[in-house]
């Protein structure tokens, strides 16, 4: 596949209906983008494997967070990278099949897919600072922690870590507030940032554009995106491609046009 093919796969996607939204193609179709070269063979086939031991541990009449954090952990050694946490490889689908540790969003995107491929209902909850998932069972939704061996996770602790990233009382203490699932494309957005706002504190620019431009094609009527490809291209010196990027951004939302005014404004100021 070449990049302008994974593009052509990402903007079909994009226009997927929410409950028609192909998770785990996605993040392979934007690992792909990042490095055309690689093959998505090896990670399909663990994850069929994965679902092959979650099936046999839930016939066993397991429940199912024990059954989703044992066959993920334990069978696939799948756990977060608390040593190299910042690595690039980290947020890249394909790397953590490889490496079997990543961010707890992509580490989630695993754990998603593989637990819906066997019933079980499990979402992912766009948690402030450290993303979640919430599984429902006999005795209510719980949340479970990828990052940490998919162990669960106490109301009391997410009381503790909802305080901790500045949330107010009214929702801290709410759990109810704390567990609100998010949508499937939400959750790759969410991974694509994490790709981009480490591009950009290293100034690998490049990387930057490549994931900002994931993300305008995963969600086509968001403007925000194409203002980080401008960003992106800008610290590149690609200074007609940054204009071009805000004229998308304004194009798509009334709303940005303040913004990508001024950022066209300063743009075109550097070109004269």
């Amino acid at each position: 596949m070449t990049r302008d093919e994974a593009e052509k796969t990402l903007a079909a996607i994009g226009e997927q209906a929410e409950g028609r939204f192909p998770l785990l193609d996605a993040a392979i179709a934007c690992s792909l983008h990042e490095d055309p070269t690689r093959d998505p063979e090896p990670a399909r086939a663990l994850a069929a494997e994965a679902t092959r031991r979650l099936k046999a541990r839930l016939e066993r009449v397991e429940s199912p967070e024990e059954a989703l954090a044992e066959t993920m952990a334990g069978d696939m050694r799948l756990a977060g990278d608390l040593i190299t946490y910042d690595h690039p490889d980290n947020a890249d689908i394909l790397s953590v099949f490889e490496r079997r540790k990543g961010l707890p969003v992509a580490l989630g995107v695993i754990y998603l897919e593989i637990g819906r491929r066997c019933g079980l209902q499990v979402r992912g909850v766009d948690f402030p600072g450290h993303f979640l998932l919430r599984i429902e069972t006999g005795e209510g939704p719980l949340a479970l922690d990828p990052f940490s061996e998919g162990r669960v996770v106490l109301p009391s602790e997410l009381t503790r870590r909802a305080y901790m990233a500045g949330l107010t009382s009214d929702v801290a203490e709410r759990l109810e507030a704390l567990m609100v699932p998010t949508d499937d494309r939400s959750v790759i957005l969410r991974l694509q940032n994490n790709i981009y706002a480490r591009a950009i504190q290293a100034r690998d620019f490049a990387r930057a554009e490549r994931s900002a431009m994931r993300r305008a094609l995963l969600d086509p009527a968001d403007h925000r995106p194409w203002l980080d490809v401008a960003t992106a291209r800008e610290g590149l010196g690609a200074l007609a491609g940054a204009l071009e990027a805000l004229a998308r951004a304004q194009a798509l939302d009334g709303g940005a046009a303040v913004a990508a005014r001024a950022a066209r404004e300063r743009v075109r100021m550097r070109l004269n």
